[in-house]
């Protein structure tokens, strides 16, 4: 069974999704999504683990304040949500977004990560380093989505029309996406949240690319073992994913799904669910 969950993290009201029981295991949606995303896993993943599912900061039915959107504060939310269940090292998978937050939580506090699993991204820093035009074809949004005060001003009434764009462009197995459009629509329509998904990426500069480079001088890595997920006609499928990871990580797991574009738990669950289940 699950359970929709709030708790108070700080000053942070977070709403969670939760069920199962065992060792926890903590999911991370993307944008432009919620935890809702992660609906067709979830229910496989609770028969071994506790699983929580989160709405990030400014995400679904989490509060939408105004900061706080660097990778560093959102990972700090997430963890202290997750230390309320467990207090010992957890397992963490991250999508889109989330898998950057699962990244940064993972790079701060290694040793509370024992395994993780990042699904259809890069590393932030590769990515901006190895702008091309096939990834500016790809990651045109995120450049939109960082300039202040624009995007709301252009999206602003259109969700709906700009929202199901993506949905489109970014799926092969666009039926299994198409029936939670309206979800994750209304999820945008409510009061901040179109400017708090805004701040998520207009984070990426300064914050997390100082914050990334950082941690690249320092010579920090990802010791625990990590698998890398992406679609075959995924975000970042152009790219050499698993060997960019091997760059930032000690010890990389990677594969693409077949027939499969950006959102993995909804287009490709079943698969997603054997390849999580064999790995964490």
């Amino acid at each position: 069974m699950m359970h929709s969950e709030t708790a108070l993290v700080g000053d942070l009201r977070m709403h969670y999704l939760r069920a199962g029981s065992g060792p926890l295991l903590v999911l991370l949606h993307g944008w432009p999504q919620t935890s809702h995303c992660w609906r067709h896993v979830m229910p496989a993943l609770a028969e071994h683990y506790t699983v929580i599912a989160p709405d990030l900061r400014g995400y679904g039915l989490t509060d939408k304040p105004v900061g706080g959107y660097d990778k560093r504060t959102m990972a700090a939310d997430v963890r202290a949500l997750a230390r309320r269940f467990d207090d010992g090292p957890i397992r963490l998978v991250g999508h889109d977004r989330g898998a950057r937050v699962a990244h940064r939580y993972a790079l701060d506090h290694p040793d509370e990560v024992e395994r993780m699993a990042l699904l259809d991204i890069a590393p932030t820093l590769a990515t901006f380093r190895r702008t091309s035009m096939t990834v500016a074809h790809n990651y045109w949004h995120w450049l939109f989505h960082m300039q202040p005060d624009l995007p709301e001003q252009l999206v602003g009434g259109r969700h709906d029309t700009y929202l199901r764009y993506f949905f489109e462009r970014w799926t092969v197995n666009r039926s299994a996406v198409e029936e939670a459009i309206d979800h994750y629509v209304d999820a945008f329509s409510r009061p901040g949240a179109l400017r708090a998904g805004f701040d998520d990426y207009r984070a990426t500069h300064p914050e997390d690319l100082n914050a990334d480079e950082a941690d690249q001088e320092a010579g920090r890595r990802l010791t625990m073992p990590l698998l890398v997920l992406w679609g075959d006609a995924g975000l970042p499928a152009a790219l050499p994913v698993a060997d960019i990871w091997r760059e930032y990580a000690d010890d990389v797991t990677g594969e693409a799904l077949e027939d499969c574009g950006h959102f993995l738990p909804e287009e490709r669950p079943a698969e997603l669910v054997d390849r999580l289940l064999r790995f964490l």
